[in-house]
């Protein structure tokens, strides 16, 4: 270890950071070690971690002094946001300065910031297309990240931005999974009529920021967007009938009827998707596959992780 870089990562025990974690212990001779960041240390998922063998340590994103405290002696950090934790974009935003600032303060050499899109550069605030949310946002948990890049910049922090894609995990964890109609008929709903969608498996987040901190200084500087695949919702439905057994739909609506859900942050993820939709040229141009690949040789296309993982969607 001793010789060993350290990467210190913050959300280590969710999605992104518990995937880098794993990736930088399973390549024994990287040249890395990562110290992985949580608010409790004697958690499960934590302690799991440990037991893999990464070093534990306690911090909180609105803690400045224990941000500090845990990047002492790093090389590098992954720094990511959560605002499904809070909704509130404006805390994202003062999250990812103090990290800015942390990292700046302690002399680290490489960081990997989890962004995304602004998304009022493509849709103004008085752009009517999509509703304006809390005052002040088009898409408030892409917003609150993109708006905060310039910390990174400003502080002088070298700084690779790395920008991700719509998890297939959600139709695991995130209630995005086949749902049963008033007919008994199953179906997944999204608001993107035939256009595709980025799509990514969380853990290969976490494989390709090692990718990139194994490339070192040559992407310091970059905007790194990465995919498994794009695939319309159409394509995946078919494809998780033939996984799960069950004839599965694809049950498109308009972006308002997503909107109207009423669950907590729908009206986000309505506005998300219309920007999927609308923008789809863009989207799924920027973030480049074979790029994602060459950082992560193991890259999972949709079918790869539904073979790994259909069993664990549940059947609502």
């Amino acid at each position: 270890m001793s010789d060993k870089k350290t990467i210190v990562v913050f959300g280590a025990t969710g999605a992104q950071g518990g995937g880098l974690v794993k990736a930088i212990l399973e390549d024994s001779d990287g040249g890395f070690f990562p110290r992985a960041v949580t608010r409790n240390g004697n958690s499960d998922k934590a302690m799991a971690l440990k037991d893999l063998g990464a070093q534990l340590v306690e911090a909180d994103l609105d803690d400045y002094d224990s941000l500090t405290k845990a990047l002492e002696g790093a090389y590098g950090a992954y720094c990511v946001t959560n605002f499904w934790e809070h909704f509130s974009a404006e805390k994202e935003m003062q999250q990812a300065e103090s990290l800015a600032k942390a990292c700046k303060a302690t002399g680290v050499k490489h960081v990997v910031w989890s962004t995304l899109e602004d998304t009022r550069e493509f849709v103004p605030l008085d752009d009517n297309r999509m509703p304006t949310l809390q005052g002040k946002w088009k898409v408030p948990h892409f917003d609150g990240k993109g708006a905060s890049d310039h910390f990174f910049a400003d502080n002088g922090v070298p700084t690779t931005y790395i920008l991700t894609s719509f998890y297939w995990d959600n139709f695991v964890h995130f209630g995005s999974g086949p749902q049963k109609g008033a007919d008994g008929k199953y179906a997944i709903t999204f608001p993107l009529d035939d256009k595709p969608m980025s799509g990514i498996a969380a853990e290969d987040i976490g494989r390709c920021a090692y990718g990139i901190f194994k490339g070192g200084e040559q992407w310091i500087g970059k905007r790194v967007g990465i995919a498994g695949e794009h695939i319309s919702a159409g394509d995946m439905a078919a494809q998780m009938s033939k996984a799960l057994g069950v004839d599965v739909a694809y049950n498109n609506v308009t972006p308002e009827v997503y909107r109207g859900f009423g669950f907590p942050g729908a009206d986000d993820l309505g506005n998300m998707f219309q920007f999927y939709r609308d923008f789809a040229d863009y989207f799924t141009g920027f973030r480049d596959i074979s790029v994602a690949k060459s950082l992560n040789p193991k890259l999972q296309d949709f079918s790869q992780w539904l073979a790994a993982n259909s069993s664990k969607i549940p059947l609502g």
